[in-house]
């Protein structure tokens, strides 16, 4: 979601380094910072602000000679957004400087271990607890040093470290986390995104997970973790500038769905450590929520989806009673709310015009507001009591996808805290739910890749129907309305998306041997209910498309079309099977040569009524 960049070569860095920052500034950013390694020491410059303005105005002195150096652009998972918070970071004595992406989940372990040993620390941050690592393993050698602290880390991340002592070797080290050098004449390159270095070199070498690189400026030499050489092939890149910042895909909005499980492992990972879920400080106390009478969610479009999916989540687990209202509504129909409600409004840019009003009401009323938002100082954090931040990175496509699948993991993460706090769950439950979500983000890397071939193959086959109708129950509902909104945004097919089991009492009426009925036929306790509405659906004409868990047979024998999500707790189900229905839409859309970053008449942000 963040940026790096390094540079170690023949000419003075700073402002290559600076210009690989600004290139990366469309993934998102709080602050960022550069460490640049000359006359023996390490000169750093951090700033709260983006690189372009902030960072450059804090570089108010002569431009440096250093010829190695790194930077970082930073998208806050561990610590506020604070000048000490931001990247690089360094050990004590300063010599050691690291930039990192991605979650350390064992950081707390390590630093109480570093802490005993004698480091201390100035950030609330898992990446300064990488930089005093390094340095305790440090005897001369910083890819040896590298390589023993990235066998004691845990997590998902990629990371890039220099010394003082070593001023032209960047060592770098990935984890599920994209990490890719540049060749250039004399110098190298290392960053997480192409577009860092792509005005420099078009040569790259690619870094696989659990490979160690050492960068100078003759080039890269990679290794695994024991230390055995790694063979890597240099390849030429013949991408423009926007093709590299969607990372050589067609389109944002197709980068944005490969990008889902990041979006799901950076929400959740840190939060989820010994079986428990720690949420941190969200602006609300515990004892507040044990004794809520009522939880109250308001969101529009995708947001109020997600919500859906919560309301099922907090219910299920909690025990708590859940209102679910479209934000638009809500105030216009004077509820009663009180101090003893929760209001959570869901709002991904934290700008929604309606969500904020219904936020503002609730307050008004007396009850303690919960804002569920992806972007750090937006309005939706100032009119709220507490706030509880997806970490999707920024998405440039209109249509939602990887911020929905976050606004989902935030709602999981949140009704299994209220669970916790009303000790509504058996332990073993509880600890098998943490567990399952924990892996979540697994699970959705695997399924994009896996159901794509067959979910092409289905828009293409589909792309001239006139109109779709889309089943689920349950939860399932929540997704059955997400995918028909996105066949909507995109791609401008008429489509209805209804409660299977209120399919009789209207929808039952348009169906013909012409119409596709998309459902949504994953694992759950409705399932034998949702058979039975895909049988009706069938029985006159309609053309079943249905999503189902694997090892399921039974649902093959109801659908004429089956793609598959792998299987987990139910109530995590619909967070997977929304991703098919997303790239039913995108490629129904693409095969209409529409175009699916910017779809007719929508905004990013609905900032007016």
């Amino acid at each position: 979601m963040c940026g790096i960049v390094g540079y170690t070569g023949n000419r003075p860095c700073q402002e290559i380094l600076l210009a690989g920052l600004e290139r990366l500034e469309y993934r998102g950013y709080d602050s960022a910072g550069i460490s640049l390694i000359a006359n023996g020491g390490v000169d750093s410059v951090r700033a709260v602000g983006s690189p372009s303005k902030q960072l450059r105005a804090a570089m108010n002195g002569e431009p440096s000679i250093a010829v190695s150096g790194i930077g970082h652009t930073r998208w806050a998972t561990h610590g506020r957004v604070t000048e000490e918070n931001c990247h690089p970071h360094d050990d004590n004595s300063g010599r050691v400087h690291v930039v990192m992406n991605g979650i350390v989940e064992n950081w707390t372990d390590l630093k109480q271990r570093l802490q005993a040993r004698g480091a201390t620390f100035s950030s609330q941050t898992d990446t300064e607890v990488v930089a005093h690592l390094i340095a305790s393993f440090y005897d001369g050698d910083l890819v040896e040093a590298v390589r023993l602290a990235y066998n004691e880390l845990r997590g998902h991340y990629a990371f890039v470290a220099m010394h003082a002592d070593e001023p032209e070797t960047l060592v770098g080290a990935r984890h599920e986390c994209p990490l890719v050098t540049g060749v250039g004449d004399g110098e190298s390159f290392i960053a997480s995104a192409i577009p860092a270095f792509l005005g420099d070199t078009r040569r790259i070498q690619l870094v696989e997970d659990g490979e160690i690189v050492a960068v100078t400026p003759e080039g890269a030499r990679f290794l695994d973790s024991s230390g055995a050489a790694v063979e890597r092939e240099v390849r030429e890149v013949d991408w423009d500038v926007e093709t590299a910042e969607k990372g050589g895909y067609d389109t944002f909005m197709l980068k944005e769905i490969h990008e889902q499980a990041d979006a799901v492992a950076e929400t959740v990972a840190d939060r989820l450590a010994h079986g428990t879920v720690e949420l941190g400080d969200i602006g609300i106390a515990d004892d507040h929520l044990s004794g809520l009478r009522r939880v109250v969610i308001v969101a529009c479009g995708t947001s109020y989806h997600a919500g859906l999916i919560g309301r099922y989540a907090i219910e299920s687990w909690s025990r708590i009673p859940v209102e679910m209202d479209v934000a638009s509504e809500f105030r216009y129909r004077d509820p009663v709310i009180d101090e003893r409600d929760l209001v959570i409004g869901i709002t991904q840019s934290g700008e929604t015009a309606d969500t904020l009003a219904a936020m503002r009401l609730a307050r008004k009323k007396g009850a303690k507001v919960l804002a569920i938002t992806n972007i750090m100082g937006s309005q939706a954090t100032r009119d709220s009591d507490g706030v509880l931040f997806t970490r999707a990175g920024l998405e440039i496509g209109v249509a939602a996808t990887k911020t929905f699948v976050a606004q989902v993991a935030a709602m999981y993460l949140f009704a299994l805290k209220l669970a916790a706090v009303r000790d509504t769950l058996e332990r073993e439950h509880f600890e098998r739910l943490v567990s399952e979500l924990r892996g979540l983000s697994h699970k959705v890397g695997e399924l994009v890749e896996s159901v794509d071939v067959p979910v092409r193959a289905m828009a293409k086959h589909w792309r001239e129907a006139g109109f779709f109708l889309y089943l689920g129950r349950h939860a399932g509902l929540a997704v059955a309305l997400e995918g028909a909104l996105k066949l909507k945004e995109i791609a401008y097919v008429p489509t209805d998306a209804y409660a299977a089991g209120e399919m009789k009492h209207g929808p039952i009426a348009l169906l013909d041997e012409r119409t596709p009925v998309v459902c949504v036929a994953t694992d759950s306790p409705v399932l034998d209910k949702v058979l039975s509405n895909i049988s009706e659906t069938r029985a006159r004409g309609a053309h079943v498309l249905a999503v189902a868990t694997e090892g399921n047979t039974e649902v093959a024998e109801h659908a004429e079309e089956v793609v598959y999500v792998p299987s987990t707790d139910w109530m995590f189900q619909p967070l997977l099977a929304v991703i098919p229905l997303q790239l039913l839409a995108y490629y129904i859309a693409s095969e209409k040569g529409l175009n699916v970053d910017q779809p007719r008449n929508l905004a990013k942000t609905v900032t007016v009524e």
